[in-house]
């Protein structure tokens, strides 16, 4: 008996582990895309919550690439949205000039809403 299969109907290879063949859900290295802490962060949220959604993007090798875009546009929503906040509130380069600790105050105060609004819209939905 072979050590390694391939399946024509599903496109997958299986590995010969003892009596059984067990699918390689591993990608490979040039398909694997960097997943940052949102992606993360959504990655723990479908293990805990969603378990059946995270089951069907692992088996169909689509869970890396399905994780770098919610990371993608999480990091995208963060930054437009920081950048926004600190426009209304006039956190400027000048207020950062003048006084360091409240730009660094506002600024931690801006981050901590925009990752709560981030989290609620995109991760943990």
């Amino acid at each position: 008996m072979e050590n390694r299969i391939y399946d024509e109907n599903n496109g997958l290879w299986y590995a010969r582990q003892g009596e059984y063949y067990l699918p390689e859900l591993a990608l490979p290295p040039e398909e694997e895309k960097p997943i940052g802490i949102w992606g993360q962060r959504h990655l723990r949220y479908l293990k805990e919550h969603k378990q059946l959604v995270y089951l069907n993007l692992l088996t169909s090798g689509r869970l890396n690439e399905y994780l770098s875009s919610v990371d993608e546009q999480a990091e995208d929503m963060f930054s437009r949205l920081v950048k926004e906040y600190a426009d209304r509130q006039e956190v400027t380069e000048q207020l950062k000039a003048e006084n360091q600790i409240l730009w660094v105050q506002k600024m931690n105060n801006i981050r901590a809403c925009v990752r709560e609004v981030v989290e609620r819209e995109i991760i943990y939905l």
